[in-house]
């Protein structure tokens, strides 16, 4: 059996991929990556990153029905929750839900949900601390 240590990136598929990374670099603060011959677009955070496929013109290979607005997916901060909320809201991106308790893979969140401009559903999480 091999042990799986982290994640290292993941792919959204989006319906402009320049309006989108301008959103992740405006709200959250992620950076820009141009990479690869195809000069391709990621956006790093931490020690990950997205990376950003154009609807209808997806690198391959790739999911099998990639589509814009189809993911759901969660983000930590250190920020508190009412610091998000705050921000979000000085962003001009609108709270879907939240702050909520929530569980995430380490314990006990708090959790805010916004949507990015495809749609997809971005949680922002801060562990609460015992």
């Amino acid at each position: 059996m091999i042990e799986i240590a982290r994640l290292d990136h993941f792919v959204l598929t989006c319906r402009d991929v320049e309006l989108t990374a301008a959103w992740y670099e405006r709200v959250l603060g992620f950076r820009r990556e141009i990479f690869g011959r195809e000069r391709r677009l990621a956006l790093h955070f931490g020690d990950q990153k997205i990376n950003l496929h154009q609807a209808g013109t997806e690198y391959s290979p790739h999911a099998r029905q990639p589509l814009p607005g189809s993911a759901d997916f969660c983000l930590v901060t250190e920020a508190p929750a009412d610091e998000i909320v705050a921000h979000l809201i000085r962003s001009g991106v609108e709270i879907e839900k939240g702050p909520v308790a929530r569980h995430g893979a380490l314990g006990p969140m708090m959790s805010v949900y916004c949507r990015d401009p495809d749609g997809n559903l971005v949680e922002i999480a801060t562990y609460l601390k015992d």
